[in-house]
């Protein structure tokens, strides 16, 4: 079955998007995730908004908008997909399609969040994409009241995509590297020049299975890190089995 991205600008189209980005994040119906009015305020001003479908079908969708005048950059704020479109590939047609509309427009850069705890999202973003983490932000939307965060605490990734040049999986081995924090949640050693940072592999299963468990890791990899990217160390790339893999520099 194919997948057509396409940006979309009328009011029934923006009411689709703004209802599926809802069921999704399955929010109260009183408070959506964004509104059919910034929606539409957003594509008027010359910003980001697109949609994917089969035929008729609404399977996903993203949103993003310019930042600082003059540092042409893109920060995609939210791209969500249908739980019965997930597997078909449509986040990474939504962020293609996204990457070519910023080039076209002069754009250099994509930033944008993601919670660090979420392997998936990880492997995606780093090891798929190819952009580049560069800062960790502690709790940056407070409390979220979904059924996907809970009520633990919304730290993210900051990560940029480099739209300068081609993009590059960030794919990095795990072999001789240092354990900073372990498939078991329990900190190991900061030291070493090539690091490993452990995340659990299905948070938000877990989240409902054992939250208290879940919570557990936030303050464990936000730990980890943070610190060792304030100390200069960059991400390489993400594993499969769910190690972060960090090298200091040289």
């Amino acid at each position: 079955m194919s997948v057509e991205v396409r940006t979309v600008t009328g009011l029934s189209e923006l009411a689709a998007v703004d209802r599926l980005f809802g069921a999704i994040w399955r929010q109260d119906p009183g408070s959506p995730v964004l509104s059919t009015e910034l929606l539409r305020a957003l594509v008027k001003s010359g910003n980001y908004v697109a949609a994917a479908y089969d035929g008729a079908a609404l399977l996903g969708a993203c949103v993003g908008f310019f930042g600082v005048p003059g540092a042409r950059e893109l920060h995609s704020h939210i791209a969500g997909v249908a739980p019965e479109a997930v597997g078909r590939s449509v986040g990474y047609a939504l962020k293609q399609h996204q990457r070519s509309w910023a080039l076209e427009r002069g754009a250099t850069a994509i930033s944008w969040t993601f919670d660090p705890l979420v392997a998936r999202n990880a492997y995606f973003n780093l090891a798929k994409l190819g952009a580049a983490p560069v800062e960790y932000l502690p709790n940056f939307y407070g409390a979220m009241h979904d059924r996907i965060n809970g009520d633990d605490e919304s730290d993210r990734l900051l990560v940029r995509w480099d739209l300068s040049r081609p993009a590059t999986p960030l794919r990095d081995d795990t072999s001789g590297a240092v354990v900073a924090l372990g498939r078991d949640g329990v900190p190991g050693n900061l030291d070493g020049g090539k690091l490993l940072v452990a995340v659990p592999p299905d948070v938000e299963t877990l989240r409902r299975r054992d939250p208290g468990e879940a919570r557990r890791w936030r303050p464990a990899v936000r730990d980890a890190l943070s610190t060792l990217l304030a100390a200069g160390a960059r991400v390489t790339g993400f594993d499969r089995a769910g190690w972060y893999v960090l090298r200091r520099p040289s």
